[in-house]
């Protein structure tokens, strides 16, 4: 049938049988897996409990088992809520990547809750027998239960405004708290759930392709330097965590952050950041990636806060560093952003983004040229990355000789380093720089 022959508004139909469809899967593999984990775990001589000793002042609480049990109902309404196919196969792979994520976990490091629940009885009492009678008091962390809440936060908070939103706000984090005043997580069940719901709206973000599509075998000799680093990074950190025990254990973030990065250079490309038209990273990757980022605004700010935010170059193109927060560029000015790791607040102009230390891309350096050309002819245009020295200088190199105000590269450079006498131009972004320029 073609799309003119189609009924009126058969397009706009909600997709009812395929919601159906993943539920009659995901239902069941829910218990399954997670019922085998559990047999598997206590057929186990002895399963660990990571607890800290303040959590026993944790209380608990009967009445919260049923905002704990509510998280039910929105698992199955989230499969009904989307008016396209496309829309409800991204939550079903977003929800069984975290059952199929945390089960491993399960299995591979089962741990078990230290505490004895107290018996309950009325209503809240029925709720933990039903509870109980397929699950155990192990499958800790990560927190499955919290990785589906962030997972299903992301898709009712965006359909939601005013009173109704903040209510779903109250009740989810209310859902959130019951996982320790009902007894079933200890603390560090949450902030690992947490990272989990995160990985699976990063994996499967909405509105472009997972990452994993993006995937490129690098071919620079730099970009495996810098993705050995930045992996030897992520596994100190996660050793320190498995070591230290304790608090220590939050080093697990900035290993999965360096992970990131590591595999970003391994072939992910800027894919991983997930930076937006807007200059704006996903909020999934702003999660995931934080330490890094933390770090990278830090090493920001160590080499350019003594330094102007932009230097005119000609004719109304500046080079600088991506703004800070709370930093507005003059009125009227645009801003050609490449850096692909640093969110670009209260901008607009065009992203264009690329990895740090590497050169970017002849084609990427064309792209950005055109845009300078065509930004300026309506005011002044920043041009910038991280610092201000390279991916930036490099695009602004492209500019100059592709407008033909210089006549050479050498030319273009001393242009630049009167501006920014700090820019940093190797062998392989010449390269770059002359091949998009032909």
């Amino acid at each position: 049938m073609t799309a003119a022959s189609m009924p009126p508004n058969a397009a706009e139909r909600r997709p009812w049988r395929r919601g159906l469809a993943w539920l009659a899967f995901l239902g069941p593999f829910f218990y399954l897996s997670y019922g085998l984990s559990n047999h598997l775990a206590a057929m186990r001589t002895a399963v660990p409990s990571v607890v800290f000793a303040w959590e026993h002042a944790i209380p608990f609480v009967a009445w919260t088992i049923v905002p704990y049990w509510s998280i039910n109902a929105f698992y199955v309404a989230s499969l009904f809520v989307h008016r396209h196919a496309a829309a409800v196969d991204l939550q079903a792979r977003r929800l069984l990547t975290a059952q199929l994520i945390a089960v491993t976990c399960f299995l591979v490091w089962p741990l078990r809750f230290a505490f004895e629940r107290p018996e309950t009885q009325g209503l809240p009492g029925l709720m933990f027998d039903a509870l109980t009678s397929f699950d155990r008091p192990f499958n800790q962390a990560p927190s499955l239960h919290i990785a589906l809440l962030v997972i299903l936060w992301a898709v009712y908070a965006p359909r939601l405004g005013g009173a109704w939103r903040a209510a779903l706000h109250g009740w989810f984090l209310l859902i959130g708290v019951s996982v320790l005043t009902t007894w079933q997580h200890h603390v560090i069940d949450i902030p690992t759930g947490a990272l989990l719901g995160a990985f699976c709206l990063w994996l499967w973000p909405e509105g472009r392709a997972s990452p994993l599509q993006a995937w490129r075998k690098a071919t620079q000799p730099k970009a495996w330097r810098l993705a050995g680093a930045y992996a030897l990074g992520s596994l100190i950190a996660t050793a320190l965590a498995l070591s230290g025990g304790g608090f220590a254990l939050w080093l697990l973030w900035p290993a999965i952050s360096l992970l990131l990065v590591a595999l970003a250079y391994a072939g992910l490309g800027d894919a991983v950041f997930q930076k937006q038209a807007n200059g704006h990273l996903a909020g999934a990757a702003q999660w995931l990636l934080a330490p890094y980022l933390l770090g990278a605004r830090l090493n920001q700010w160590a080499w350019t806060h003594r330094l102007a935010p932009e230097r005119e170059v000609a004719d109304g193109v500046w080079l600088g560093r991506v703004p800070r927060a709370g930093e507005r560029p003059a009125a009227g000015t645009a801003l050609v952003d490449l850096s692909a790791e640093l969110h670009a607040p209260n901008a607009h102009g065009v992203c264009l983004p690329t990895l740090d230390l590497l050169p970017p891309q002849p084609a990427l350096l064309r792209n950005a040229a055109a845009h300078i050309d065509r930004l300026r002819q309506q005011g002044p245009v920043r041009v910038a990355c991280a610092l201000g020295f390279s991916r930036s200088a490099c695009a602004v190199a492209t500019w100059l000789l592709r407008s033909r105000r210089v006549p050479d590269l050498d030319t273009a450079l001393a242009c630049i380093a009167k501006a920014q006498p700090r820019m940093v131009i190797d062998a392989g972004q010449r390269a770059a720089i002359l091949e998009a320029a032909r």
